[in-house]
């Protein structure tokens, strides 16, 4: 299990929010609604008086985390030669294209891409034009 969690791998370590701001708040109410046994819809709905772009932010870097950590316990069986390719089944096969290195769509074998994938969202993530870590604050402007 330790080799799972080997953050020099694929596992990144998860984005915090700051204890006691209006986003950790925001996690923590949207972490206690997936454990209620509530209807989802509800969970999910804005809270009263919350803007919407941070609540969609929490949600957002939270899902990034748990795919991070179910990739984390598939990776060391989908190697580059158990899975030569980025496929969604026979019928569909991902490609890799990122204007820098990848100028133009790309076959990767599967890990591989989910690597290059997680790293680009990961910067998505940490960019504070679009996801700013204080609250109100909207591509880098102060609302």
């Amino acid at each position: 299990l330790k080799q799972v969690f080997n953050k020099d791998k694929t596992f990144r370590p998860k984005r915090k929010f700051e204890p006691g701001s209006q986003r950790f708040e925001l996690h923590k109410r949207a972490q206690a609604s997936l454990h209620s046994g509530v209807d989802l819809k509800a969970a999910v709905q804005l809270p009263s008086g919350e803007d919407q772009n941070d609540w969609v932010a929490v949600h957002v870097v939270d899902f990034f985390n748990r795919i991070n950590l179910i990739y984390g316990t598939v990776c060391e069986f989908c190697t580059e030669k158990t899975c030569p390719v980025m496929s969604g089944g026979p019928r569909y096969e991902y490609r890799w294209q990122d204007d820098r290195k990848y100028k133009k769509p790309t076959a990767l074998p599967a890990p591989q891409y989910m690597n290059l994938l997680m790293d680009w969202i990961e910067v998505q993530i940490n960019n504070e034009n679009i996801f700013p870590t204080n609250v109100g604050e909207c591509e880098g402007e102060v609302l």
